[in-house]
């Protein structure tokens, strides 16, 4: 697979995960659309305090995810580049939002289902995360094993004598996934909660940019 900016397309996808995931964390119900098995904790939580139908409904964000992957991972082998399947998570994105923004009707069934369709694209940029490992600087839809990796980092700066390695930490590639998710689920969490879930749009125009670099 040719090669493209890896900065920028990290820090679009980091973007992209984070301002998705806080999107439909706010306007959503609590819903994690990158960082699925968080919808386990939610659950348990409601759980104990009596879970209601939109509770149990969160399950499904499981098999929709297991729909895209298994998708993705199928496709993939067959398209000319892996980029392809950030271009269709963007259109995702981006026909959904314009969807949403037309519609917008609280408490139909579309404002049920675009939470999953969010999943849906989320789930691409898993599998393309495991499949295209090298595309971009690290994973960029969960951050618990780069946070992990900076902290260790650090470490053998502090504590040389502990920490035996020749590898020079890569501390500007962490920073800008790490950065990059940040600020998408600033983005995310703000822009959901003025405007509605319709802004997914926003993360989707990035990933359909990165066909264009």
């Amino acid at each position: 697979m040719d090669k493209k900016n890896i900065a920028l397309v990290s820090l679009i996808l980091a973007f992209a995960a984070g301002f998705c995931d806080a999107a439909t964390f706010t306007a959503a119900e609590e819903l994690f659309s990158a960082h699925v098995t968080g919808n386990f904790v939610v659950f348990a939580y409601d759980l104990i305090r009596g879970a209601e139908t939109q509770s149990w409904l969160k399950l499904l964000s499981f098999p929709v995810f297991t729909l895209a992957v298994v998708s993705a991972g199928w496709y993939a082998p067959r398209l000319k580049s892996g980029y392809t399947l950030l271009f269709v998570e963007g259109v995702i994105l981006l026909v959904a939002g314009a969807f949403d923004l037309a519609l917008d009707r609280p408490g139909t069934i579309w404002a049920a289902t675009l939470p999953y369709v969010v999943v849906l694209a989320m789930g691409i940029q898993n599998a393309f995360g495991r499949l295209y490992a090298t595309a971009a600087y690290a994973p960029t839809t969960m951050m618990t094993g780069n946070v992990t990796q900076l902290t260790l980092d650090v470490a053998k700066i502090l504590m040389p004598g502990v920490w035996n390695s020749d590898k020079r930490p890569a501390f500007g590639k962490q920073f800008i996934i790490i950065g990059g998710f940040l600020v998408g689920c600033v983005a995310g969490a703000f822009l959901a909660a003025h405007f509605g879930l319709w802004t997914i749009a926003l993360p989707g125009l990035l990933l359909l940019f990165i066909s264009f670099i």
